[in-house]
């Protein structure tokens, strides 16, 4: 079976199959899970800078947190927290792919019009039907994630990302989003017990047969650390044991928040399963 076609966000060209990816999380809310938001945005530019430095294919950008029990801010202030971040971040860096991660169509428009390429959405178009009439106009790729939470529980959690990447691309081709330009993404931690997201990622593979790129996002999550009690910003060795099971399994972009050792560990993986990548 023949692997997704290459995909030009804004300055690069990814080509699937060849080196797994890396998208940076760049947290500008104060409430991040892991306890790395970033207030000032001329501390958030250099971040970013310093995780393209240490391997970033791509820097996440986001002003709300996501978090079980988070506190929902209005689009005025998720603006206010994102916008300078992007448009310093553009002018600083060309070369760089950003990602805005929102559900506001609102945020999404103006964070791509000031520079952002990709839009980043963990409700995968499910959510406010704008967001992808937004991505559309813009023509912007994006990272549809299937997101569990509220929804009704499953006797098999594959089954139900399947149902929601089903949803998901439905929802683009309404837009007008070309299916190439879509990114899916299981939704690890997104209302799933241990159990289900273990079963996620030992089944990953099982998702390939969408024929989309795949994204992984379990840096620092409950998952890579919560059998040894470790607190979230004290899980980089379960992040990188979760995250190499997903390259193994066709992830073809990891989400992270330590750049610089994950993207050591992606190297790693990719050179020992060199001979299965492009195989699709």
């Amino acid at each position: 079976m023949a692997g997704p076609e290459p995909l030009r966000i804004g300055p690069r060209r990814f080509e699937w199959g060849r080196r797994t990816y890396v998208m940076g999380v760049l947290n500008v809310s104060p409430d991040s899970f892991s306890g790395d938001g970033v207030a000032d945005a001329g501390r958030a530019v250099e971040r970013a800078l310093r995780m393209r430095d240490e391997g970033a294919d791509i820097i996440d950008v986001g002003g709300e947190s996501t978090r079980p029990g988070w506190s929902p801010v209005d689009a005025e202030e998720e603006l206010r927290r994102v916008l300078p971040v992007v448009e310093r971040l553009r002018e600083a860096a060309a070369d760089l792919p950003i990602s805005i991660d929102t559900g506001k169509p609102s945020v999404a428009a103006a964070a791509l019009a000031a520079g952002a390429d990709l839009l980043n959405d963990v409700n995968g178009l499910r959510g406010d039907a704008g967001l992808a009439a937004v991505a559309a106009e813009h023509d912007a790729p994006v990272v549809a994630m299937h997101n569990q939470r509220g929804r009704e529980r499953s006797q098999d959690p594959v089954d139900a990302v399947h149902q929601g990447f089903m949803a998901s691309l439905a929802a683009a081709d309404d837009a007008g989003i070309a299916r190439e330009r879509v990114i899916l993404d299981p939704g690890f931690g997104f209302g799933w017990e241990a159990s289900e997201n273990y079963e996620i990622l030992r089944r990953l593979a099982e998702l390939r047969l969408w024929r989309r790129p795949l994204l992984a996002g379990v840096s620092r999550k409950r998952m890579a650390g919560e059998q040894r009690g470790d607190p979230a910003g004290d899980r980089v060795e379960g992040s990188i044991a979760l995250s190499v099971i997903a390259i193994a399994g066709g992830a073809d972009i990891i989400r992270v928040h330590d750049v610089g050792a994950l993207a050591r560990a992606a190297r790693v993986a990719d050179d020992a399963l060199r001979e299965r990548r492009g195989d699709g």
